[in-house]
């Protein structure tokens, strides 16, 4: 059963609820310890309400699944999305902390991506948000909370006067219940920024599903074995079977480091032209 969890705190997040509950029809169950009204089934997918923002709710995943008395196989959190640069922009992401938790989960812990969700929501959103004025992409992985089951972020932001915007809450709404997950390799991206762009455009003109995304401010100073380390945890929580590498946004030096780890890891580092392109 897919997860959806939607926040009272958080308009955007409300938002998205008030049109999935539209869009479908919903039964309201008993929702046990997250209180009257809060839980909602309908064939496939679980909506869970809560009233605090996101986050630092830990082990979500095990308490939906007590409640609802089934496996939860994985989860979609409904959020807003804020950023200082204030550009209108969609999301979705994986979640986890490369170092210190200083936004939920727990430190230096990722949560196991949901490659194939994730991906396949990007591409919706994309393809339904065309005439929206949001830019689309990527965030590479950070904050919590911390859970077991595959989990992805889908959010509108980045500021408060765009968090209420209907045509993108409909947008996302519309992406998480049209999904198509293909069956595309999957790599890990290392290097680029808070918003990936280079593996947002993989995703949308390649045949590649990305899981967790190491952005180049996390590598700043690692050494060889920091690295490695980073690239495990990226891999193993991805199920990934090779990696991507935005080279541009770090110094050759860093660039030619960070490949001579993976190849003595034995993780093969592909190119665009590795990859096949989409229809």
């Amino acid at each position: 059963m897919r997860l959806l969890v939607s926040s009272e705190e958080d308009i955007a997040s409300r938002n998205m609820r008030q049109l999935l509950l539209e869009k479908r029809e919903w039964e309201e169950v008993d929702g046990g310890d997250f209180g009257t009204g809060r839980l909602q089934v309908t064939d496939g997918m679980a909506m869970v309400t809560i009233d605090d923002i996101h986050i630092y709710e830990d082990d979500l995943d095990r308490r939906a699944q007590d409640v609802l008395g089934e496996t939860v196989d994985d989860v979609i959190f409904l959020s807003r999305h804020k950023a200082a640069s204030a550009i209108p922009t969609l999301t979705v992401h994986p979640i986890g902390n490369w170092s210190e938790a200083s936004f939920g989960g727990r430190d230096g812990m990722l949560v196991p991506a949901a490659p194939h969700l994730m991906n396949g929501l990007l591409r919706k959103v994309s393809e339904y948000g065309s005439g929206l004025p949001f830019q689309i992409s990527f965030e590479v992985t950070h904050h919590g909370p911390w859970l077991e089951t595959p989990t992805v972020y889908i959010e509108i932001g980045s500021e408060e006067s765009q968090w209420g915007h209907m045509g993108a809450a409909e947008c996302l709404t519309d992406a998480i219940l049209d999904v198509v997950e293909e069956d595309n390799p999957v790599l890990i991206g290392i290097g680029g920024g808070h918003y990936g762009p280079r593996f947002t455009d993989i995703c949308l003109t390649r045949r590649a599903d990305f899981g967790h995304m190491v952005p180049a401010h996390a590598l700043d100073g690692a050494d060889e074995e920091a690295v490695r380390s980073m690239v495990r945890k990226a891999m193993d929580a991805s199920g990934a079977e090779a990696a991507y590498m935005h080279r541009k946004s770090m110094k050759r030096s860093r660039a030619s480091m960070i490949s001579a780890v993976l190849e003595d890891m034995d993780i093969p580092l592909l190119r665009s032209d590795d990859l096949e392109p989409r229809g």
